[in-house]
Order: structure tokens, then sequence, then C-alpha cells
């Protein structure tokens, strides 16, 4: 009798206990899937955020966000360029490896009507958190292209790669989107408008003169191609700087234009209002929202309540305006009672752009503080940039780890947090960082890193275990212009190959650990293992090279060059291609 009662006993006690254990279970599930929150600035230097010592710069949001978490002081981006930077940030992978990098001069998606752009094979941390009941949205600049053979099938849009909800650009601010802020193709138009008119203007006036003096007697029909050459392209240029406005630098939601040309006024406070919106709509089901500043790249813009109030110009004011709407979200996450569910990442997609300097003689690029270089090169200024988490409940606050990261880690960092597999069709460069967050390990799993300057292998860093030393070779620099300057100035970029760069056998060797500013190239005199670093160094190279199958290049000129019939253009708008849906609602609202 007594065993039944024990019997009984057992029974009835299994119920709760069990009730207990798939409690237990569903909060650690929750606490595992985090909301995640990836805010991405555009040229943002290392030396900007105040958090990074920046003393006369307000970035008291940014500094929060910090103080909070963690903060990375060895943070890389897998390339210092807009388009394969944000390639290997969205999928954990080389640029190289998805042919998003480049083999000619320019590194970075001009039209929107070109016809490269992210492959559809490849996978995006959005497509897998989306797998795993996440609900996903990019809010401002993507700049991985648009469409592949029709205007319609948006082969490259952030909806077909793994986002429920877009908002914002799709390809990057430039001067040109700005009436007034000069032009990023300058030198083109030198190389293909000026001279040409200038020497069929010569060639005209000798002509005439020939034909005065009775010298030569040049045909009528000569004169008259040589005008009709000279009016063609004057028209064009004329229509190019009539229409690259309108037909690049437009503001999309979903696949449906917006606001074409874009408008610069309260730009960001639109995109804050549209990040907070989505927050709001998924309060009760983990989300992934990418948050992709326009700020700072130029054009550089802020609203009327930060402009001219900063102590560094334009720029400044971008910066703090910018800090405004970080610190918009995270108030809205202690609103909501999210902020220790929600894991948080600041970065930069690149370093500052010391060449962008306005034509009043303005600097209206960054601070990328004791580094070297910037934009567009490898030097530790080109690829160091902030690197910030916070997870308040699982992340301890007032951290910083000086091991060397990589912004594609992000990829699986976010999915394992998620649930995801990783794919295991593909090789994935990223690591996961939650081991060195929460303090299981003081060590990167980075052995190696590799510096790309566009599809160019420009540099190798090497952290050995068991040392504290990181090694980094170069076998190309660029040359600085002019010579002693920090920049390439007299091309606005540093470029890859040619005569723009500098080739070195044996490579360039520093040790970043204890030269960070890469002012004292090391020697077999100055380091006894020189060459014995060089040559592991080289055999990593040589491993890593042999991993990348040749892939379809998204830069050739096939892919680079506008496509009339790619180009997407307002409905109902006529030629002009020109339209405000955002005041017509706003208009209706009221």
């Amino acid at each position: 009798m007594a065993q039944d009662h024990l019997q009984l006993f057992i029974a009835k006690m299994k119920i709760p206990f069990l009730l207990l254990f798939f409690l237990w279970e569903a909060e650690s599930h929750t606490a595992s899937r985090p909301n995640i929150i990836l805010v991405m600035a555009d040229d943002l230097g290392i030396g900007d955020p105040g958090c990074y010592g920046n003393k006369t710069l307000r970035t008291p949001n940014i500094d929060r966000l910090a103080s909070g978490g963690v903060k990375l002081t060895q943070h890389l981006a897998a390339s210092p360029l807009c388009t394969p930077s944000r390639a290997a940030f969205m999928t954990g992978r080389y640029p190289v490896r998805s042919g998003m990098a480049s083999w000619s001069r320019t590194g970075v998606f001009l039209f929107t009507a070109s016809s490269g752009g992210l492959p559809t094979n490849e996978i995006t941390f959005a497509k897998l958190l989306k797998d795993q009941g996440y609900s996903t949205a990019l809010i401002g600049k993507w700049h991985l292209g648009m469409s592949c053979h029709s205007k319609t099938d948006f082969c490259h849009h952030p909806l077909h790669h793994g986002f429920d909800y877009f908002y914002g650009i799709s390809l990057t601010n430039l001067r040109d989107c700005k009436p007034g802020e000069g032009s990023v193709f300058t030198t083109a138009f030198k190389r293909l408008v000026f001279i040409p008119l200038q020497i069929i203007g010569v060639t005209l006036l000798t002509f005439a003169a020939l034909n005065c003096l009775g010298l030569l007697r040049v045909p009528l029909g000569i004169f008259f191609s040589l005008l009709f050459l000279a009016a063609l392209i004057l028209t064009l240029f004329l229509g190019f700087l009539h229409y690259f406005r309108p037909l690049n630098c437009f503001m999309m939601r979903n696949y449906e234009i917006i606001q074409q040309p874009m408008s610069y006024d309260n730009l960001t406070q639109r995109l804050t209002v549209e990040a907070a919106q989505f927050i709001q709509r998924n309060t009760e089901t983990p989300f992934l929202l990418v948050l992709s500043y326009l700020h700072v790249h130029t054009a550089l813009f802020s609203s009327k309540d930060f402009a001219g109030k900063s102590k560094h110009g334009v720029y400044g004011d971008a910066v703090e305006e910018m800090d405004w709407s970080v610190g918009q979200i995270l108030n809205l996450l202690d609103e909501l009672r999210l902020a220790n569910d929600t894991l948080i990442y600041f970065t930069s997609d690149q370093g500052a752009h010391v060449e962008e300097v306005s034509s009043k003689g303005e600097i209206h690029g960054g601070s990328n503080g004791i580094y070297k270089g910037g934009k567009a090169n490898n030097w530790e200024g080109g690829i160091r940039v902030p690197g910030i988490l916070r997870w308040p409940r699982v992340i301890q606050a007032g951290q910083k780890i000086d091991e060397p990261t990589s912004n594609m880690d992000i990829f699986p960092t976010v999915a394992k947090l998620a649930g995801a597999p990783l794919p295991e069709d593909r090789i994935i460069d990223g690591r996961d960082l939650m081991p060195l967050l929460e303090g299981k390990s003081q060590r990167s799993d980075h052995e190696f890193l590799f510096h790309y300057c566009n599809a160019y292998l420009n540099a190798v860093r090497w952290h050995p275990q068991n040392s504290t030393s990181i090694w980094k070779a170069f076998f190309f620099t660029p040359n600085f212009n002019p010579v002693g300057s920090n920049g390439c100035f007299a091309t606005h970029v540093c470029f890859c190959f040619g005569s723009y760069v500098t080739h070195h056998d044996p490579p360039l060797l520093f040790d970043i650990s204890k030269d960070p500013r890469e002012r004292n190239p090391l020697t077999p005199a100055t380091e006894p293992r020189f060459y014995e670093i060089l040559k592991v160094i080289q055999e990593a190279a040589d491993r890593h090279t042999q991993t990348l199958p040749e892939v379809p290049n998204q830069f050739s000129w096939d892919n680079f060059l506008w496509k009339p019939w790619l180009q997407l253009c307002c409905p109902s708008s006529g030629l002009s291609c020109q339209c405000d849906r955002e005041k017509q609602d706003k208009r209706l609202s009221h």
C-alpha cells in the first residue's frame, strides 16, 4: 500500500516538474535567441567616437553603448571600401570569394542600373535568421546591387537576400546626389569631356588658320564633323549632369521608389523613425534590424537641429546627428523593456576618408586616430574600425578586448545565437565572437587575417598562438601623393595596381602590437626571426589563395556599366524620373 502511495505521489509530481522543465527550456531558448540590431556607419573613423579617444566630438550615445558592453580595439573591416566590405559583413566571407572585389580601378558600384551585385547563391545572415523565424529589416544603405537581367527581377535586392523589409537607398550617398557638393566623376570628366573638347577646339582653330593662310585646304565636312563631335560630347556631358542624380539617388520602400531624387531634409530622422517602427512592430517576436546609416559619407548633411552645432564643421554635425539617432534606438529599447534581450553591434564599414576635402578646402573626412592611411587602403587607418557590442543579459559591461576581430565575425556569431547551422557547402571566414565576449576565451580564433585591396591580396596579419606579437606583412603599399602626405589626394582614393603602388620584396613587415602606427618596418637586423616570420606568412597566403575558386566577376565592365533597361524610375513620372511619395503621404496623413 505504501508503495502504491509513493508511485501516485511521484506521478502527481511529474506534471509540475515537467512544466518547470519546459518553462526553463523556453527561457533558456529565449535568452539564447536575442533580438539583434546591427548598426553600421559609413566612413566613420576609429578616432571619431569619444569612447575611442575623441575629446571634441560629442558621441554620448555611442559611448553609452561601449560602457554598457565590449569595446573591440582591433576590429577590422574585411575591405577598406564600401561594397566589398559590406559583402563580407553580410556573408562572413572575404569578398573575393563571391566576386565582389574588383580587378580594375573602381571597387564600388556607381550606378543603380549596373547588373553586378551580391550573387543570388550567397547566403547572408539575414537569410539564416529569417529561416529561424526572425523578422528582418534593412534600414538605410545597401550598395550591393539591384537587378540582373531586367529591372523587375531584383536579383540583388535586399528582399532577395533574406530581408523582409527595406527602406533606404540601393546605391550610396555621393557628392553628385546633393546639388552644390561637387562630383566623384571629376577625373572622368577631365579625361572624357574637357580634354577631348580642348583637342577638338585647338584642331578647329588650327584648321581654320591654315585655311585662311592658304597653307592647307581643309574640306568643309571636316569642320562639320568636328563640330558635331564636340556637340555630341557636350550634350552627353550635360545629360549626365542632369540625369545622374534622379537616376541614382533615390529612396525605396521594399521594391517601390518613394522619393526620386532623394531629399536630405530630415533624412536621418526618417531612417530613425523607420527603424523604431520596425522594432515596435516586432516586440513579441525575435527580430534582426540592420541600421545602415548614410552618415558620414559625403555628401555630408544634417538637419537644422544639428547644423553648425559641433566643433568640427559639417562633418562633426553629421557625426553628432548619427549619435543622436543611436540614442533614440537605445531609449526605445529601454522603454519597451527589450534592452536586456537585445544584442547591439556598432561599427563602420571602413576607416575615415582622409582625402575628402571640399572645393572650398573644408575637411569632410573623419579621424583615424593614431593610425596611418584611411579608406581605400589597408594601412590600419583604412581597416581598423569601431567595434562595440552590448547585450546586458550576457555580456559583462565595461570590457575592452585587444584581440584581432573582423566584421565577418558577425555572420557566425548571430547565426549561432539564432540557432541557425552554418552553411557547409562554402568556407566561412568569420569566427564566432561569443567566447571572447563572454570571457570564455582570451584569444581570437583568427590566427591569420588577409587584407585585400580590391581583388589583390595586399597584406597578411599573423597572430601566433602563445604570443603577444601581431605581425603584418605588406606585399605592396599605395603611393601616397603628394609625397609625405597621409593619402592619395591626387586621385581622391588610393588604387591597387600599376604605377599607383610599390611592390615589396621581401614584404614590408611590422609588429602591430608594438608599432600600431606602422612607422617602423622591421628588418633582419631589428627582428632576428624576420625571414622565418615572412615564410610562415607566405605559406598561409598560399594556402588561402588555394581555397579561392574562380567565380563570376561582379565588377566586370559588363556588370559595372550603366544599362538603360535596368534603370528604375518612378511610375508615371515620364522621362523626368522624379516623384516624392514621402511628401504626398505626409500630406494625406495630415
